[in-house]
């Protein structure tokens, strides 16, 4: 794995700090899905995709305007032929590279996947899998040992609890030390656009096994499993408490598949599009994101979760949180 680097960590302050600027650009690298889950919005939704050259070039300006990480995600990368030249190009500038996948690709594509430093794949059960993502768990299965061997640093399967995978949870972290990659947890969001029978399937709504298995989760932590959570996070999951200051919008600059830079991935409000230059957006948009921020409900998605929580350095978090 990638070792703690000072340098890194005194520039990544820098830029979030001082500059004022975020450090990760998440990006809607496609808009098209392999999957149709039912509790997913973003493969519905109609986007045009940037050509190579337009992503080169959002990569060259992300550069100069000081990002040090790249997530390529939504709806599924590995439908984009060109993402190992753009993982690779990424590389050339100096980014810490990162990929979320649903892993239906996986095998077919595991030798192209060399410039991707932290691969995601999204594993939400082992008996409920085909329920939930239409694909058999063993061809997942397949996909993950055929890109795990070889690569610098372990990957990471990340599983959000459902009222339709809570027998699962226990399982998948013990699959995961099998395995020898990492394992992460966040909730279900139920978001207010997916047909509310959906919801009755797959939301959680039996509070007390809910509890339980997050309980679980936390003793497995502590008694070392790969978790990667930090206990504080999981804590909030398992009470649905959101006790942490949202800086989602000042560490993660989010942009689409068509080239806007929206807030974050809960509140997709415009802030402007790459056209208009990632430092005449940013600037411009200050008010409009801290307005946003101080309006929004709060999420518990993992990754703005812990990362606020990085942001406003809280002990705990920042010696469990591995990934980065």
């Amino acid at each position: 794995m990638r070792t703690f680097s000072p340098i890194l960590a005194s520039r990544a302050l820098w830029q979030l700090r001082v500059k004022k600027r975020p450090i990760v650009m998440s990006h809607g690298i496609n808009a098209r899905c392999n999957m149709h889950c039912d509790f997913c919005e973003y493969w519905k939704e109609e986007k045009d995709e940037m050509e190579t050259g337009d992503i080169l070039r959002l990569l060259d300006e992300a550069k100069k305007f000081g990002i040090k990480y790249y997530n390529a995600w939504t709806v599924e990368p590995l439908l984009r032929e060109d993402l190992p030249r753009i993982m690779a190009y990424a590389r050339s500038l100096g980014f810490i590279t990162s990929m979320i996948t649903n892993g239906k690709l996986l095998k077919q594509r595991a030798h192209e996947l060399d410039d991707v430093d932290y691969l995601s794949v999204s594993v939400d059960g082992i008996d409920s899998y085909k329920d939930i993502r239409g694909m058999d768990f063993d061809d997942l299965l397949a996909g993950i040992e055929a890109v795990k061997d070889g690569r610098r640093n372990p990957i990471l399967i990340n599983c959000v609890i459902s009222g339709q995978n809570l027998e699962d949870v226990e399982p998948l972290v013990h699959l995961a030390r099998d395995l020898g990659v990492w394992i992460s947890f966040e909730p279900l969001d139920e978001s207010g656009g997916i047909d509310p029978g959906v919801w009755e399937i797959i939301g959680i709504r039996d509070n007390v096994k809910y509890e339980n298995v997050l309980d679980r989760v936390i003793r497995l932590k502590k008694e070392g499993y790969p978790i990667i959570n930090s206990l504080t996070y999981l804590t909030m999951v398992r009470d649905r408490n959101m006790d942490f200051r949202c800086h989602a919008s000042d560490l993660i600059l989010n942009v689409t598949s068509d080239g806007w830079i929206e807030n974050c991935r809960l509140k997709t409000e415009h802030l402007g599009h790459i056209r208009d230059g990632l430092v005449n957006v940013w600037e411009s948009s200050r008010e409009q994101r801290s307005k946003i921020t101080k309006e929004c409900e709060g999420c518990l998605f993992f990754g703005y979760a812990e990362g606020s929580m990085l942001y406003d350095f809280k002990p705990e978090v920042m010696a469990h949180y591995e990934w980065i």
